[in-house]
């Protein structure tokens, strides 16, 4: 501490010498510790010209070859000052990551100054960079060789030197004189002149688009309506997450100084944190679709064009890509691949229809023939072919994109793919699962039920889709990556990686909402879905209700433990957390103010003249409420004639993006009829009160309409994220028109000021319209300030930081667990039939079949008779069942099977496929021990009602299934504990608590000595060649973790002595979801287990194989798709 000392002092002498002037007193200095008990600082001097100091973060590993001069050596300074002239900038630490930078000169690619005086006058919203500059008096160091005019005149001469020569390229300039360094407008209406001429007094002309009464200017003064609202907080403790936020509100320099260095981690300061972790820097960001739309022309570049939708998640992939502490990469389909229709025709030849150009009228567009969308392409019989070469070409353009770098996902048939390229069949289908059965499930829209045969193919489609992203990750995939999985079209792709790569430190957030228990249960695949997310180490939602129903959907259908915060899944805990998304406050600013929307703001203006503006734009899906909408504004006029004709109702209503949202032009012809009823009822021939547009507008009318509205009206029946709301307030920095939202709305938990109404609700809905429209100018103010301070600081970079930050908290505090994943039945099914030699080993109560309260009633089903049947058939195959039941209970209900093995009794007695002679581990070994066990056992038996005991040959269990499940589980312990302390130490017996049993059976027999023996005996046996390559080995009991046990270990040499490869063996848990296992994967219950063992027995060939393929699960048939790499022949077949 004693050696920053020196350094706080200067800092302090730094910020202490701001002259004088007639504005409000600055803040006192923060006091320092006497002089005298501190090293000296340096001696400091003033040069002739300004000096502009900065706080910045480094982020070079060395100093760059232009920096000359210090005021203190630093390790690791910034690559800032390449960018300067020698011996121009001082620098001085704050922290191991800031530092204090003085320079001679600014250059507007980094800097922004700002005003000069006794306190600090700030801007209404500080420039969008990482650094923050205040003009101070001059403080040079005494080596520095020339004062800052003198370097001034410099480069003036080095300007015309250059000017000469303007053929050349800019990047022969030095940085401080290319344009695209020092006129980089930050900020709009913020470039190089601004600064010159507010600093040198010269103002621009009266007639200059730079003084226009409506553009953005940082030295017009704080003007609370005309620009961003900043924290409303006089002095904010907490820490800052940039110098934006460090300024906002503060009262002094001291007062930025003080909350920079308290400010929170950057990315590399977090990686830096958690060593442990041993994180790479690598962010894999897996979303549907990538950033661009695509258009095909064979042999030359693609055509990319900016995506519609999803602008705040793309925005958040830009924040992530121009960070230069992570390497960030998305991967994404590539979406319907769109081929220009080229014919051929004379010159002038005009065109044969209107619908695509564009309108004379830039308020309108052609309305499309079903009023809806554009009449779609005829898609081509055999499909789109692209080359090789054509796919290389946009993988290498996408790689190489300056703004986010993606790796495209190719999605066909193996049959429709070659070495040579690929053939593009029916690209929709890979989106109809999630958008006809999980989006509008999640909306608290249900279908029409069907026969099931669309929803067989479309889930194994979608199956599949998740395993080629998961596929496509793993190949760029290196060990300390992050990978941040995006909405329900990818909810299975979280688990089928943490199947490759159990330690991936994986994140998933759902854009869209999360339905209730109630609905959910109405999914058939319901558990999958959630199975496919908790392979998560964290899932993120919207709003706080969202994550309560996902954590009551895993407890409620998954029977897994879950609180507010979390779900037990795997052995791991899954945490949940809520995450409302923001957008790019910044650039939205910049956009809405720029010139061409200026002037469409100031044409609608002048065509609805005095008319109060109300704007709507929404998909036109059934969950936006634009049906409801339209008779709430009905309802207003009715209730409100005052109204009539002095306001009008713009609504924008585009394409919805979910196929086959409306087959029937439902929700079309109800909106038409309801816009038709309005204005012929309230309207006259020279007005209609509701101006429809069913179309896409262009951004710049989006953001004029924005601007010209009065109200901003949003009355969504059901809603993820509505960046619409957002926007709209960014928009009204001047207006302050309220804003409308509904409360089933995604954004109406983080706008809490705006109006919250009930779209169902007609009336209140147009009284909140009455009450808004007569709203006082200093409520609106009031709720424009707070709302705008909201969206400004609550923006996406907020949002991608704090959930990047949640999540590497999450892994540094639980770096030893690891959870089970979900066993992967296409990779199970893919090396049975690579193997040659095959064992199973089953358990049978809790695995093959489900525990019941009486243990006779535990038979086994037709189906895993037939399944069991078939398996034992293949010579290939050695099946034992490894139970803890007698002999005579697996001979009854299983002997039939003469080519199955069996173990009884925890491997007491064993019985070879093929012999009917049960062979007795346990014949040499006292059994004196039962008598002691059976009087303790018979004296808990009498204080329990309902426990009862089952006697073996070779072991004894007490069961209390049948007894009042807390006293049994209570009388349990104190039982164990007094076996342990009796009989245990008499006796070479081992005591084990089981699902509502306890047994006592002797040590040196278990369930793992019976499968190292199978191992070596199958290995051995010379009638068949080679060793195991597939062994499958399933239980759910403490007994059971024995054979894994011994399997692991199996497994596990490196030289020659290992009985069975680890890719070739798998281990698998059933059952309760909390417990830690032994096991390799994980199943959740017995039906599991028998679709497992069914999918294995039932693939044959020929005939067979078609009527296996037509009665197969949709799990089954998902799993065999994607070993195949398409959908079997008969897959959607009715079954006869």
């Amino acid at each position: 501490m004693a050696a920053q000392w020196p350094l706080l002092r200067h800092h302090h002498q730094l910020l202490s010498r701001l002259p004088q002037s007639t504005s409000p007193p600055a803040r006192p200095p923060l006091p320092l510790p006497p002089r005298s008990a501190h090293p000296s600082t340096p001696k400091l001097s003033r040069p002739r010209g300004p000096l502009y100091l900065a706080v910045l973060r480094h982020h070079s590993s060395g100093p760059p070859p232009s920096l000359s001069t210090f005021f203190f050596p630093l390790a690791r300074p910034a690559a800032f000052c390449k960018h300067c002239a020698p011996s121009s900038c001082l620098w001085s630490p704050l922290s191991s990551h800031v530092f204090l930078v003085a320079t001679s000169f600014p250059s507007t690619a980094f800097f922004s100054a700002l005003p000069t005086s006794s306190g600090l006058t700030l801007p209404p919203t500080p420039p969008p960079t990482t650094f923050l500059c205040v003009p101070v008096p001059a403080v040079m160091d005494p080596k520095a060789s020339e004062p800052s005019a003198a370097l001034q005149s410099r480069k003036d001469e080095q300007a015309d030197r250059y000017a000469l020569h303007e053929d050349d390229s800019e990047s022969a300039l030095p940085p401080q004189l290319r344009n695209s360094v020092t006129n980089v407008p930050v900020t709009p209406g913020i470039n190089l002149h601004t600064y010159k001429s507010e600093s040198s007094g010269d103002g621009a002309a009266p007639g200059n688009a730079t003084d226009r009464s409506d553009s953005p200017s940082y030295f017009k003064g704080v003007q609370p309506d005309r620009a961003t609202v900043a924290s409303p907080n006089p002095i904010d403790e907490r820490a800052a997450d940039s110098p934006s936020q460090a300024a906002a509100g503060a009262k002094s320099p001291q007062d930025i100084l003080r909350r920079m260095s308290l400010s929170q981690e950057s990315f590399a300061t977090i990686r830096d944190a958690n060593p442990d972790l041993s994180l790479s820097g690598n962010i894999i960001s897996a979303t549907f679709t990538i950033p661009h739309s695509l258009k095909y022309r064979k042999g030359s570049d693609w055509e990319l064009r900016s995506r519609r939708g999803q602008s705040a998640l793309f925005d958040s992939f830009s924040y992530l890509s121009g960070n230069e502490d992570w390497n960030h990469t998305v991967v994404a389909w590539t979406g319907e691949i769109d081929t220009p229709q080229e014919i051929l025709s004379p010159p002038g030849t005009p065109p044969a229809t209107t619908v695509h150009l564009s309108s004379l009228n830039v308020l309108s567009a052609p309305v499309p023939i079903d009023g809806v969308r554009p009449p779609p392409t005829p898609p081509l019989v055999d499909g789109l072919w692209i080359p090789r070469e054509d796919m290389e070409r946009l993988e290498y353009q996408l790689s190489h994109d300056k703004k986010i770098k993606t790796i495209p996902v190719w999605l066909a048939d193996d049959v429709e793919g070659h070495e040579d390229g690929i053939r593009l069949k029916d690209q929709a289908r890979w989106r109809r699962y999630a958008e006809h059965d999980l989006y509008t499930l999640f909306h608290y829209k249900q279908h029409e039920p069907t026969d099931g045969r669309k929803e067989r193919v479309q889930w194994a489609d979608y199956y599949r889709m998740n395993q080629k992203f998961a596929n496509r990750i793993l190949e760029i995939y290196k060990p300390g990556d992050i990978v941040i999985v995006h909405d329900f079209y990818l909810m299975l792709l979280p688990s089928m990686l943490k199947q490759h790569v159990p330690h991936m430190f994986i994140s998933f957030f759902l854009h869209s909402p999360f339905p209730s228990s109630e609905f959910l249960r109405c999914l058939p695949r319901r558990k999958e879905i959630l199975e496919g997310v908790l392979g998560s180490n964290l899932v993120g939602f919207q709003s706080y209700s969202y994550s309560r129903h996902f954590s009551s959907c895993c407890t409620r259908i998954l029977d897994f433990p879950s609180d507010t915060t979390g779900v037990e899944a795997y052995g791991a805990r899954v945490e949940v957390g809520v995450f409302p998304i923001g957008i790019n406050a910044t650039k939205v600013e910049k956009l809405a103010w720029s010139d061409s929307v200026y002037e469409k703001h100031q044409a609608l203006k002048k065509l609805y003249g005095d008319k109060k503006i109300i704007v709507g734009r929404d998909r036109l899906d059934s969950v936006r409420g634009v049906a409801q909408k339209l008779m709430a504004f009905e309802r207003f006029l009715e209730m409100f004639p005052e109204w009539q004709e002095k306001v009008v109702l713009i609504q924008v209503t585009s394409p919805t993006s979910v196929e086959e949202e409306d087959p029937e032009n439902k929700i079309t012809s109800r909106v038409n009829e309801l816009v038709m009823k309005i204005n012929g009822l309230y309207g006259s021939l020279g007005f209609s009160p509701v101006q429809h547009y069913p179309q896409y507008i262009s951004q710049d009318e989006y953001f004029a309409l924005l601007r010209a509205a009065d109200i901003g009206l949003i009355t969504s029946v059901r809603d993820g994220m509505n960046t619409t709301s957002l926007e709209y307030v960014i928009c009204q920095r001047e207006s302050a028109g309220p804003l409308i939202l509904s409360e089933f709305s995604g954004t109406a938990g983080s706008l809490k000021d705006a109006i919250h109404i009930n779209p169902w609700d007609l009336s209140d809905v147009a009284t909140q319209i009455h009450n808004a429209l007569t709203m006082d100018i200093a409520k609106r103010q009031a709720m424009q300030k707070s709302l705008l301070t909201h969206v400004t600081t609550r923006n996406v970079q907020h949002w991608t930081t704090g959930f990047l930050r949640r999540l590497v908290n999450i892994l540094s505090s639980r770096k030893s667990t690891v959870a089970t994943p979900l066993l992967d039945r296409a990779s199970m099914l893919r090396q049975y039939r690579a193997a040659r030699k095959r064992l199973f080993m089953f358990d049978y109560d809790g695995t093959l079949t489900p525990i019941v309260r009486e243990p006779s009633a535990a038979i086994p089903s037709e189906r895993v008779i037939l399944a069991l049947k078939t398996l034992a058939a293949d010579p290939r195959n050695a099946v034992w069942i490894i139970s803890g039941r007698d002999q005579e209970f697996l001979q009854q209900h299983l002997g039939h099977i003469s080519q199955m093995g069996f173990s009884a009794e925890h491997g007491s007695f064993i019985k070879p496929p093929g012999s009917d002679e049960w062979e007795n581990l346990a014949e040499k070994f006292d059994m004196g021990w039962q008598a002691e066990v059976m009087e303790v056992f018979q004296k808990y038996t009498d204080r329990v009602p309902g426990s009862f005991i089952e006697r073996k040959r070779c072991a004894l269990t007490w069961h209390y299934r049948l007894a009042d499940p807390e006293q049994g589980k209570h009388m349990s312990h104190q039982c164990h504990k007094e076996l342990e302390s009796t009989v245990g130490r008499a006796w070479d017996v081992e005591v084990m608590a089981g699902k509502a049993n306890l047994e006592v059976r002797p040590t040196f027999i278990n369930k793992g000595e019976i499968s190292k023996r199978l191992v070596r005996a199958e290995n051995a046996n010379k009638d068949t060649d080679g060793k195991l390559e597939f062994v499958l080995c399933m239980g759910d009991d403490f007994t059971d973790e024995d054979m894994f046990r011994a399997l692991n270990a199996l497994s596990a040499p490196t030289d020659d002595t290992r009985e069975v490869e680890p890719e070739h063996t798998f281990t698998v848990t059933v059952g309760a979801s909390t417990k830690v296992t032994l096991a390799r994967w994980h199943l959740l219950e017995p039906e599991d287990v028998i679709e497992c063992v069914a999918l294995l027995a039932g693939v044959g060939s020929g005939a067979a194989k078609r009527s296996s393929v037509i009665s197969m699960g949709e799990v089954n048939l998902a799993a065999l798709a994607t070993v195949e790499d398409h959908i079997p022949e008969g897959a959607g077949d009715r079954i006869s």
